[in-house]
This record gives structure tokens, C-alpha cells and sequence, in this order.
């Protein structure tokens, strides 16, 4: 399980739960339901930093929630 924070929220126009990484861009996945959008962005996240070290990209620190308050 990652340290990054993830925000879930339902979208009424897609019918899914969408589950955002605000600390790596671009960094979100969905489903059906919120236990299969956080089990689907979980891998998003280990796929987001595999790409990142291969392309020689940093990788953000995770820092919580307080960051964006």
C-alpha cells in the first residue's frame, strides 16, 4: 500500500468512482465501485513510478494531505 493520498469521489456522468493521486500527475483510475477504484489506483500508482524510473523522471515524496489543504 502507498503512502500517496488518494481522493475518491463519485462521478455522476460516468456512473464509477474516480480515485485521484493529487501528488503524481495525471495519476487516477475508477470503478464500479469505491473499494475497486482504490484496489484499481493502487496499481496505477506502483505502474505511475515503474514509468517514472525507467523514463529518469523524480518521483515525488509522499506528503499528505496537509500539503493541499
Amino acid at each position: 500500500m502507498s503512502k500517496y493520498e488518494i481522493i475518491i469521489y463519485w462521478s455522476e456522468e460516468d456512473q464509477v468512482f474516480i480515485a485521484e493521486v493529487p501528488e503524481l500527475p495525471g495519476c487516477a483510475a475508477d470503478g464500479a465501485t469505491y473499494k475497486v477504484a482504490l484496489t484499481n489506483v493502487e496499481v496505477i500508482i506502483q505502474e505511475w513510478i515503474e514509468t517514472a524510473k525507467e523514463l529518469g523522471r523524480p518521483i515525488p515524496e509522499p506528503k499528505g494531505r496537509l500539503v493541499f489543504a
